[in-house]
């Protein structure tokens, strides 16, 4: 790392050993403060956002990382300030070009903290494509079909069925359906 005393204040992101990132996240806040760096180490963020998860037909939030793997942090580079986030335990690295950390663009940085931001969960389904599943609940409860589309956003799944030999798509709900 060159001799540089400051490139202004900037996002990096690092990468850390998957699942590790919130322990990551509050060692290098401890580390700041044990070693007088909050000049230098502003903030640092494990970005999450809350979905809805329907597992055995049932819903509940959870929170998940966005991006497994990585931690983001506001600081100006300094030796010393590259010494101590580098040298947290479990941080592999900073994102970027050989040793020399390549900041985040703010537009990147507004996108995520948007997503963060987001009061409204979206659905996370536990099916695929192609799937067949049993339909659980409503008119079609107790026949099967093949899984045509899956819209995360509003939790709705569309299922062909076959009625009177004819392949009709369904627009279900997550809840309503289970793997065969």
């Amino acid at each position: 790392m060159s001799k540089q005393t400051s490139q202004g204040r900037k996002w990096y992101v690092l990468h850390t050993y998957s699942g590790y990132e919130d322990a990551v996240a509050e060692a290098l806040r401890q580390r700041t403060e044990t070693m007088n760096m909050q000049d230098f180490i502003f903030d640092v963020i494990v970005p999450k956002e809350t979905q809805i998860e329907v597992k055995k037909g049932e819903q509940k939030l959870v929170e998940k990382r966005m991006f497994p793997g990585y931690v983001i942090v506001n600081m100006i580079v300094t030796d010393e300030s590259w010494y101590v986030v580098r040298n947290t335990p479990n941080v592999t690295g900073f994102i970027g070009s050989g040793t020399i950390p390549v900041p985040v663009t703010d537009d990147e940085i507004k996108r995520i903290r948007k997503r963060m931001g987001v009061k409204e969960p979206k659905f996370k389904a536990d099916f695929t494509l192609g799937e067949i599943v049993a339909i659980t609940e409503g008119p079609f409860a107790g026949y099967q079909g093949t899984i045509s589309e899956i819209d995360e956003n509003k939790g709705k799944i569309k299922v062909l069925v076959s009625i009177f030999n004819r392949e009709t798509p369904v627009e279900l709900e997550f809840t309503q359906i289970k793997k065969v």
